[in-house]
């Protein structure tokens, strides 16, 4: 399984992260490829927590005296 890059796409680092999950549900990998699954998948899951971060302020519109307005309630005058 690839390693978490910082190219790598949300789609594709949280498919990574399923996939994952799912081998680790399975319960049968030895102790030592669990726990670097376990390590992968906690660094795919902060990968792709902050892609959202970085999405959410990207939608966000910045006002002066640092008042933030979700992009769905800014309108252009």
């Amino acid at each position: 399984m690839p390693q978490v890059t910082e190219n790598l796409s949300y789609d594709k680092a949280f498919a990574q992260l399923e996939e994952v999950l799912a081998t680790l549900e399975s319960g049968e990998l030895p102790l030592e490829e669990a726990l670097s699954l376990y390590e992968q998948g906690a660094a795919l899951a902060a990968y792709c927590a902050q892609k959202l971060e970085e999405a959410e302020l990207r939608v966000r519109q910045w006002q002066p005296g640092d008042r933030t307005v979700p992009f769905e309630g800014w309108q252009e005058t």
